[in-house]
């Protein structure tokens, strides 16, 4: 064990808040509309209200846990790859199935 280094969390605060801030509130608007493609809830102003509510609490959470990431550069390259993952699966979610 005396082998191994540890990797320590570096304090490159902006770019982690950048990351958090812009890709974490996309990233939850991308949750909420593929959750108002795809939800099965029968009463839309319901379906529409726990899309609306559900914003901040994703977002919040990817905001967090964006300073979990080594570096910047990595926090804005997997949350810009799951806004990517996201955007595409709210794409198909929008084709009609056959």
């Amino acid at each position: 064990m005396a082998g191994l280094k540890r990797r320590r969390i570096r304090p490159d605060w902006w770019s982690k808040t950048f990351a958090g801030a812009l890709l974490g509130l996309s990233l939850a608007f991308l949750a909420s509309g593929l959750f108002l493609k795809t939800a099965t809830i029968q009463i839309d102003s319901a379906k529409a209200q726990l899309a609306m509510w559900m914003v901040i609490p994703v977002w919040m959470g990817v905001f967090s846990t964006a300073y979990l990431f080594v570096d910047g550069k990595r926090a804005w390259w997997w949350l810009g790859s799951a806004n990517l993952l996201l955007f595409g699966a709210y794409l198909l979610a929008g084709f009609p199935r056959a």
